[in-house]
């Protein structure tokens, strides 16, 4: 039995009001949750005006009662898009979410890294330099927002989106340089049908870049169908090796969050507890 905290996306628990699904996730024996913006505002009918101290106290009640955090307030918006009156709306957006990260006691916001378009839709334009420096110059006007909040922004590399690899995730934490920003280390977002195979390599090579930046996991099973990766529940296929990654995560970072993906209320409590097995 490791130290991993595990804990669930709210969003994959029953199609019930907010409430309900804190004391679903509490009695599955879940510790932490990742709450994304989207189902606050669809929950209660707002947009990021109604993102008040009130509400945030009013969650932080709740998810006391049910001793659960918040190990990732979610908040996955395109910070590349080359739209200038949409990338201003987007910007506004972080601004809005990391505050009310910071009055409910979410310490980390979690965000992908985005495309260079308005429809957020995977380019092979995403895998340039051009790209990639267009997200490191937006990103650091959300990172000086969040450290005058004290919140952490923490990115998601994944293979179909600009930070696709451990070097570009190094790239990024060393222009940015600010101890605001940090990683959400996804394994199964880094994978695609070439390099499937040579997992471990990869996690290898992401653990020593970057190992140290890594605020919390994401953990998901993946299958592969028509050359796309597929994303299933923690230990569903077994195709995902999470030996190394939890062997290292008990070593330098004990009691790390990591948030399962893909479940289904049938499957949450089996993938806690292959995760807490390991």
């Amino acid at each position: 039995m490791g130290t991993l905290q595990v804990g669930i996306r709210l969003h994959d628990l029953e199609p019930v009001k907010i409430e309900e699904r804190i004391k679903i996730a509490s009695k599955r024996g879940f510790s932490c949750i990742h709450l994304a913006s989207k189902l606050v505002y669809s929950e209660y009918k707002i947009g990021r005006e109604g993102l008040t101290p009130g509400l945030a106290a009013y969650l932080k009640r709740i998810l006391k009662k049910y001793e659960l955090d918040v190990a990732v307030y979610g908040c996955y918006l395109n910070l590349a898009n080359p739209d200038q009156g949409q990338l201003n709306e987007i910007l506004e957006e972080y601004e809005a979410n990391i505050r009310f990260a910071s009055y409910l006691g979410a310490h980390v916001v979690g965000t992908e890294t985005g495309a260079p378009n308005t429809e957020y839709k995977p380019c092979p334009e995403c895998h340039t330099k051009e790209a990639l420096d267009i997200f490191i110059h937006n990103v650091k006007k959300v990172i000086k927002y969040a450290e005058q909040f004290g919140v952490t922004l923490a990115i998601e590399p994944v293979w179909k989106h600009i930070v696709y690899n451990p070097e570009c995730a190094r790239t990024v934490l060393d222009a940015v340089a600010s101890p605001n920003l940090q990683l959400i280390f996804d394994p199964v977002n880094l994978l695609c049908e070439e390099n499937h195979d040579v997992q471990g390599e990869l996690f290898e090579k992401m653990i020593s870049l970057n190992g140290d930046d890594v605020a919390v996991l994401h953990a998901k099973d993946y299958y592969v169908h028509d050359g796309e990766i597929i994303s299933v529940a923690p230990g569903v296929t077994k195709n995902m090796g999470y030996g190394a990654i939890l062997s290292w995560q008990r070593h330098k970072k004990p009691y790390l969050q990591a948030t399962i993906e893909d479940s289904t209320p049938e499957n949450s409590v089996r993938a806690r507890e292959y995760l807490e097995n390991i």
